[in-house]
């Protein structure tokens, strides 16, 4: 059975209106910012079905924008977020959708960075501010942002997973949960291990150094 936290019940500290709407809406994009892992210069926010209805209600908007600014859900600066991304010359739009989604509160956030580089990564608000992670750049994934997490990009090829837990042993770093995803044999795929302890940047660095890996970042709980 599962143990139910005060969180879980009341939801999170945050700036309102809505758990759901507001500060899942703000924890979505600023682990958005992160797996991007640059700076942003534009970001197209694509909504579904309730989000896509009720976000400017709700404060979606200026939640999503927010996230990307990388603030957190109770951050006063959250209803100023418009403002603060114009300054910093970040452009950002809202597309509505009639797609089906796998969840009502659904975002992609198709994101360019200042190389010109876009990332394309699909979320889900699924209450109490929680949030699940479905997809990057087409890869389908499934995490929370709720431990320690590390996010490689990487070819699909025999020995990568088993060097990246060999380091994560080498520092005695405890996996929790592992999941590997691919588009296919032999192409890109994506690694997600998610950690009960911190994970130092210097094992992420000699990770990066493996042939074969195109990227790592660490997002660190949510």
């Amino acid at each position: 059975m599962r143990e139910y936290s005060v969180f879980d019940i009341m939801g999170p500290v945050m700036i309102g209106p809505s758990s759901s709407h507001t500060a899942g809406a703000a924890r979505l994009a600023k682990i958005a910012r992160k797996i991007v892992d640059e700076d942003i210069s534009e970001v197209e926010f694509v909504l579904y079905e309730s989000f896509a209805r009720t976000y400017r209600g709700h404060g979606t908007d200026k939640a999503l924008v927010a996230g990307i600014l990388g603030f957190d859900p109770d951050d006063e600066k959250l209803p100023h977020s418009f403002e603060i991304a114009r300054q910093q010359g970040i452009k950002f739009k809202f597309t509505e959708s009639d797609e089906e989604s796998p969840h009502p509160n659904t975002v992609k956030m198709i994101i360019t960075g200042k190389s010109g580089h876009k990332n394309s990564i699909l979320g889900c608000s699924i209450g109490g501010g929680n949030v699940l992670l479905k997809e990057i750049n087409g890869i389908e994934v499934e995490f929370t942002g709720e431990y320690e997490t590390l996010i490689t990009n990487h070819i699909d090829r025999p020995g990568i997973v088993a060097n990246v837990t060999k380091i994560f042993a080498d520092y005695k770093i405890n996996i929790a949960f592992m999941r590997v995803y691919r588009h296919s044999k032999g192409d890109k795929a994506i690694m997600v291990i998610e950690s009960d302890q911190k994970i130092p940047d210097a094992a992420k660095e000699t990770i990066k150094n493996i042939d074969g890996i195109l990227n790592a970042i660490i997002i660190n709980p949510m």
